[in-house]
């Protein structure tokens, strides 16, 4: 253990498999107490299942670590804060929090159900704020904490994912507003849009695909491989540790081998209406000869 997160306590959510897995050993690596939430649901969100993160639990203790299981459905308010005051009761504090608890409900957007979008947005965007709102009045208090969002590049546009797609942008927007809220506080929040073979993302035809290229000597979506799930997880150290008081309110891009840094959404040309305001003639005489002549609709015809 490198020691650079001794003597601090993190809660890693959906830390059962895949990203949250490895976020977790990352920052018990570093000398973390992590408490390991996930239900053990299904990709959809059905069922529960202890096993998950009662097995990482004892991947960590085995190595030496410090760890509880904790097995909330981060939807539900009210057990997100018995979440919080486990990590308090367990080791005393709190100062970590990475939301990374997710479901995946796929269907085009005239097909998709009100059920379909209520419980996507309800476990990504709601249980990222059920646990931040719990988490922050703690951090509040004693004037320091890290909160590390999980995003996605779908979040800028993926087809059949509207549900999906407008969670995880609507975690960008909280982790912005959040880190205004709280860094007169001396706390940070930032978020990730990783890359990783995950069961959210590997269907069962692709991974046994990627079965099939491992028997071939590939490493694509293998551990070592650059969708390795585990390689998100120093990236999630490195923004819960003191060198990064300065990174706060800003998302990333994260992969083996690469991160990246997204640029806050910019107006990229202007046009001026001939009046003082708008009207609908000058909107339709001014619209076409300016900014219209740098637009094309890129999906039409798909």
């Amino acid at each position: 253990m490198s020691g650079r997160l001794e003597g601090r306590v993190a809660i890693v959510t959906g830390a059962g498999r895949g990203i949250g897995r490895g976020e977790a050993h990352a920052l018990s690596a570093e000398g973390a107490a992590v408490v390991v939430n996930d239900l053990g649901g299904s990709t959809g969100g059905e069922g529960a299942d202890r096993t998950p993160a009662e097995a990482v639990v004892q991947e960590i203790t085995e190595a030496g670590g410090r760890a509880v299981a904790n097995y909330a459905d981060v939807s539900d308010f009210v057990a997100c804060e018995a979440m919080v005051q486990q990590a308090i009761d367990e080791f005393g504090q709190l100062d970590i929090l990475v939301n990374n608890a997710g479901i995946l409900r796929d269907r085009m957007v005239f097909n998709m159900t009100e059920d379909e979008w209520d419980i996507v947005v309800d476990v990504h965007m709601k249980g990222t704020f059920n646990t931040i709102k719990h988490a922050a009045v703690l951090f509040r208090q004693q004037r320091s904490g890290r909160i590390i969002n999980t995003s996605s590049s779908s979040g800028l546009g993926n087809a059949g994912q509207t549900n999906y797609a407008a969670a995880k942008e609507g975690i960008v927007g909280i982790t912005r507003t959040v880190a205004r809220d709280l860094g007169r506080y001396g706390v940070t929040c930032n978020a990730l849009r990783p890359g990783a073979a995950t069961r959210l993302v590997v269907s069962p035809e692709m991974e046994a695909a990627r079965k099939a290229a491992i028997e071939r000597g590939e490493t694509r979506g293998t551990p070592g491989g650059e969708m390795d799930p585990d390689a998100i997880g120093p990236l999630v150290a490195y923004l819960a540790s003191d060198e990064a008081q300065n990174v706060n309110g800003r998302d990333f891009m994260i992969r083996a081998g690469a991160i990246g840094l997204y640029t806050i959404p910019t107006i990229e040309a202007q046009a001026f209406s001939p009046a003082a305001g708008w009207t609908n003639d000058d909107m339709f005489e001014v619209f076409p000869k300016t900014l219209g002549l740098l637009l094309k609709n890129e999906f039409e015809g798909r």
